[in-house]
């Protein structure tokens, strides 16, 4: 479809859709060049004069006049208008189509500049002589449309969801931008975004879980990212859809409308195939480019600077490429200013403890999340470890092995033991650590109640620091309940859970029932695994086929031996199949001397050897 080239009145009694000086005037319609202004009655009295009484309140969201049957078709005519128009650029049918029937508020802009043109021209010629009138609709529609100038990146814009205001803002920036490289654009960052996920929640998760451990001051890339969560935490169904096309893509666009600028070829593919170099899978990119969308903007070489910088610092060269890319997918702010500068004052901080730096490292790279924690919340939970005893070298294997203990929240954490009140202090404060207020852990005091003292509290810690990160009704008061009912009583708690703590934050049902299950099928009987467990409690954490099915299968195949001599040694399964169970069964049996397990096993070498074999 072709368009004539028309033009508006200068003296329009209403604000220009251009700001810069308007083409030559179509030869058929003739406008006076000069105008005088209109003053505000003269335009109010325009306006009576075109609008009859019932349609006054034409605008009035509380009472909204319906589209008369004509109206409907030439609204309806418009959005043909604007799909021929779109077609113009090279865009399919069925495109242009989808676009028109998707950008409504678009649509009503240029029907209504349409409809208030001609009654202006009408007004203007007093009925006579009005060539405007002679136009088709749809022609005058797509002359509007090309007025405009921003060539249909408008309509595309709001059909991908953004208002009709965001639409325009966002257009000025791509004035140099061809709608179908746009276009093509868009399906391009959709697809690598919002990618077909079984669980579009997840992103979601993991924003809140980053925002919730963030304690230092941010950056301009973590503000604007922060602003994005805001803008989509307020849509219906809050930051669970942030992994959803629908909401999501408006809001970043609307938040990072550079994005829509960067080259497909010279910047987005390249960055993508940079962070498939690092380790992150493509089907994940979304993660990286949804919860920190500063990195679809940064140039790869200062992207690169910032990732070989983690590399020197965090990593040996042989774990990098295949942790760093992990480490990235649960932490995408790791490349941020604000965090990478966080690293250094942690790694200090630890230092001071001293701390060794591969147990930091570790604990970083298991959980990322440490680099956004200020070192005035570390030290908090660093002195109650301290009470403990856990200090030093002991502070490193816990945070090695359980670095989410550090970012609990300190009232999560800490519970008032006895000790003067507030009120008793001079200043009506509260008193210092050193003082008559004392703040422990409520798992400390739960293990306490079990029996434990203070020392054996601290070891139990650095051997499974998990069980600070359990809820106690939920795990701690489960476990001890199940162990009750398979026959460890309270009375043999202490003796059980000091031997192999990690008992209380196993999973019952993957864990310890199967192994339990196992047990019984090879004939020993609930009672006899209870005493076991008693005597014995890492049984239960023992793999079955790894450990358990091996070390039966050759106690009974091969040593010839009833499965009831593990219950009075349930040890055995703890020793080395190939390097102590069958050296030492074959010299056994070479002498044709019968002896017990313990006797077989208990003993260092030298007592064996001088035992069995004469030396």
């Amino acid at each position: 479809m072709t368009t004539k080239s028309l033009s508006i009145p200068l003296d329009f009694p209403f604000p220009s859709p251009k700001a810069h000086p308007l083409p030559t005037l179509h030869p058929k319609i003739q406008f006076p060049c000069k105008f005088p202004l209109f003053s505000l009655p003269q335009r109010i009295q325009f306006l009576r004069n075109q609008c009859p009484p019932k349609c006054q309140n034409h605008n009035d969201n509380n009472n909204p006049v319906p589209y008369t049957s004509q109206q409907e078709a030439h609204f309806t005519e418009t959005q043909e208008a604007i799909s021929q128009f779109l077609q113009e650029f090279g865009i399919s049918a069925a495109e242009s189509n989808s676009i028109a029937l998707n950008s409504p508020k678009y649509a009503k802009m240029l029907f209504d500049s349409v409809k208030d043109l001609e009654a202006w021209t009408s007004w203007k010629s007093g009925g006579d002589g009005n060539e405007f009138a002679t136009l088709g609709f749809k022609e005058k529609v797509a002359y509007m449309a090309k007025e405009k100038g921003d060539n249909g990146k408008v309509a595309f814009l709001e059909s991908l969801g953004l208002s009709l205001s965001s639409s325009m803002n966002v257009a000025r920036y791509l004035h140099g931008e061809s709608l179908p490289n746009l276009i093509h654009k868009v399906k391009y960052m959709k697809e690598i975004l919002f990618s077909d996920s079984d669980d579009k929640r997840l992103v979601g998760k993991y924003a809140r879980c980053m925002m919730m451990n963030l304690s230092i001051p941010i950056d301009e890339d973590l503000q604007q990212t922060l602003s994005l969560f805001e803008k989509v935490e307020a849509r219906r169904g809050g930051l669970d859809m942030l992994g959803s096309s629908e909401v999501t893509f408006r809001c970043l666009v609307e938040s990072f409308p550079r994005i829509l600028l960067l080259p497909l070829d010279l910047h987005l593919k390249p960055m993508v195939e940079f962070l498939e170099s690092i380790g992150v899978p493509k089907e994940h990119m979304r993660e990286i480019f949804l919860l920190f969308p500063p990195v679809i903007i940064c140039d790869i070489t200062g992207i690169s600077r910032k990732v070989q910088a983690l590399k020197k610092v965090t990593f040996h060269v042989w774990a990098f490429d295949k942790d760093f890319g992990k480490m990235l997918l649960k932490y995408p702010w790791i490349l941020s200013t604000a965090i990478q500068k966080n690293y250094k004052e942690i790694v200090s901080f630890f230092h001071m403890e001293k701390v060794a730096k591969s147990s930091v490292d570790m604990a970083i790279r298991s959980w990322p999340h440490i680099l956004g924690c200020s070192t005035s919340k570390l030290e908090v939970m660093v002195e109650q470890l301290a009470e403990l005893g856990i200090r030093n070298k002991k502070l490193g294997q816990v945070i090695s092995k359980s670095p989410q203990l550090l970012l609990r929240k300190p009232q999560e954490f800490l519970q008032k033991l006895a000790g003067a009140s507030a009120a008793s202090q001079p200043d009506g404060g509260i008193s210092s650590p050193q003082g008559q207020l004392c703040l422990m852990s409520v798992v400390v005091l739960f293990l306490e109640d079990l029996g434990f003292d203070r020392e054996t509290v601290g070891q139990v810690a650095s051997r499974c620091p998990e069980i600070f990160a359990a809820s106690i009704e939920k795990t701690l008061n489960k476990k001890i309940e199940f162990l009750d009912r398979i026959g460890v009583s309270k009375d043999h708690l202490p003796r059980v859970i000091k031997k192999y703590p990690e008992l209380l934050v196993s999973d019952v049902n993957r864990t310890i029932l199967p192994r339990m299950k196992y047990l019984k099928d090879v004939g020993l009987s609930k009672k006899d695994i209870a005493f076991m467990v008693r005597r014995f409690s890492p049984l239960l954490g023992y793999s079955i086929e790894e450990v358990l099915r091996p070390k039966y299968e050759f106690l009974v195949n091969t040593m010839k031996k009833p499965v009831e001599d593990v219950v009075g040694y349930p040890r055995y399964f703890s020793y080395s199949l190939e390097k102590k169970i069958m050296p030492r069964f074959w010299v056994l049996k070479g002498r044709n001397i019968e002896c017990s397990l313990k006797d077989m096993l208990a003993k260092n070498d030298e007592e064996f050897a001088a035992d069995f074999m004469g030396f």
